[in-house]
Formats: structure tokens, C-alpha cells, sequence
């Protein structure tokens, strides 16, 4: 059964204690004339997700969790929660199983396979050598770059001296940005610090970095992904991030040892 089939058992039965498909679509901003008209579907719940995504630019999995979260739906994300994972994970293998296909025309230019490393994703990559490594990844959207600037300031030029992978800077254009992103969290980079906001939330790309990473380390048994939160939010904070460990620079009293809990944490082995 697809997740939203499964979501549909949980929305569907009206409920006079938790909220139903009526207060999703209602959060959705769908209006009331609009959802009077969907309980003559058969199955409303995913009528309404459908017609979520065909009219809403920021219809992302991350946007659907904030949602159920904000209708104080948390039993549902914690039971389907494993759904999601295994959707991401099957995302993922088929992304890397049929990349896009080239523009240009094929053509034999060398005696080796190029691959992903061969080709070079990032501005220091060696083709013939070792690729470039990275202590972390940084999730971020454009509104948090300057929080990103800092965290370069901090943590790379000062005594930490570490190595921040921020995809603005580092990443070659020219290639598929899902392919190249998998690339880097998964193989260049030890960890991936996400910077967290109201505007990450939104943010179809960090939602799709944020769940690859979470597939790579199911339960954060290794510590690979760190969220950030640098600025006080309106939204909730994501559900699929709520069981990590976070790393707060709203608290004045802990914003002195901030950089350095968080050097120490990216430079683990």
C-alpha cells in the first residue's frame, strides 16, 4: 500500500478529537466551498494531496510533515515515519540507477570510465587524482547564506580548520544538481550540518538532502547529520529531525560554547 492510501486510513474517518483530511486540506489553504466538494470523493485524503501538488509550488514531503505536525497530528508521522524512509531510500537507488541522460552526444575521449570523481564535481577536484573531501555538507537555503558565510568564518578560518562543503561556492555548475548532491553527502562528506528556519521548511532541495542523509544513517547511529538552528522560527520544527540532538544559537547562555560544540562534533572520526 503508497503512503498516501496509508495516510488516507488515518484521515479519512471523521474525528471529532483529532483532526481529519478536512483539517489538512483546511491548513493546506484549500477553502471551505473546496472541501465541502471533496467529501464526495472516495478517497479525499489523497484527493486532496493531488490537487495539493498540481497547484502548490512548495508541495514537498518536508511541507506535508510540517503540516500534520501543525494539525497535532504526531501519531501519524511516528507511525508512517518508516513508509518515508523506505520512499526516500527507493528515491535515492533509483536516482543513481538512471541519472539523466547527457545533452551532448557520447563520445570516447580517454581510456577510462569517468565517473563521477573522474569527471570532477567541486572547484579543487583533481580528474586524475584523489577527489575532494569534506568534513561536512551544509544544508542551507539562499535566505540563511549569511549564517552559512559565518559558519565559514568560524569553523574553517580560525583554529578548528575544518573543511565545509557549501554547495554555492564549492560545487562546478554544468551537472544535475540531485545526482551531484547524493555524491557529496554520501561519499565526500563526514557529516552534514543542516541550518534549520522557517525558509529550510520550504525548501524542496533541503528536504531531499536532509532525507538522503537521514537514509544513509537510520537512527543517527553515527552522527552523521547535525541540525543548526541559528534564529527563532514561527513554524514547528521539522518532526523528522525532532530525535537529533540540536545545536542552539538562540540560547544566549550557550552561544559561547556553540562553535566549538560544533567544531568538535564535525571533526569526529
Amino acid at each position: 500500500m503508497g503512503f498516501r492510501k496509508k495516510l488516507g486510513l488515518y484521515l479519512n474517518p471523521r474525528n471529532a478529537v483529532a483532526a481529519d483530511w478536512m483539517a489538512l486540506a483546511e491548513a493546506m489553504g484549500f477553502t471551505y466551498l473546496e472541501i465541502k466538494n471533496y467529501e464526495s470523493a472516495g478517497n479525499p485524503t489523497v484527493k486532496v494531496l493531488e490537487d495539493w501538488q498540481a497547484r502548490s509550488t512548495d508541495a514537498t514531503v518536508g511541507k506535508l510533515l510540517s503540516i500534520l505536525s501543525e494539525v497535532e497530528r504526531n501519531d501519524i508521522l511516528e507511525d508512517l515515519q518508516p513508509m518515508i524512509d523506505e520512499d526516500v531510500r527507493r528515491y535515492c537507488e533509483r536516482l543513481n540507477r538512471d541519472p539523466e541522460p547527457p545533452v551532448q552526444v557520447n563520445q570516447v575521449d580517454s581510456c577510462f570510465h569517468r565517473t563521477l570523481d573522474r569527471v570532477g564535481l567541486t572547484l579543487y577536484d583533481d580528474p586524475e587524482g584523489t577527489p575532494e573531501l569534506f568534513d561536512a555538507f551544509i544544508c542551507y537555503c539562499q535566505s540563511d547564506f549569511g549564517f552559512v558565510q559565518e559558519m565559514i568564518r568560524q569553523l574553517e578560518q580560525t583554529d578548528f580548520k575544518l573543511k565545509l562543503c557549501v554547495f554555492d561556492r564549492d560545487v562546478l555548475p554544468g551537472s544535475c544538481v540531485w545526482t551531484i548532491t547524493s555524491e557529496l553527502i554520501e561519499k565526500r562528506c563526514k557529516r552534514m550540518v543542516v541550518v534549520i528556519s522557517d525558509e529550510y521548511l520550504d525548501s524542496e532541495a533541503c528536504d531531499f538532502q536532509t532525507k538522503f542523509a537521514l537514509s544513509l544513517s537510520p537512527g543517527a547511529r553515527n552522527k552523521r547529520l547535525i541540525p543548526v538552528k541559528y534564529k527563532s522560527m514561527s513554524k514547528p520544527f521539522p518532526s523528522i529531525l525532532r530525535f537529533l540532538t540540536l545545536c542552539d544559537y538562540t540560547r544566549p547562555c550557550t552561544q559561547a560554547w556553540f562553535w566549538k560544540r560544533l567544531a568538535k562534533a564535525l571533526s569526529l572520526p
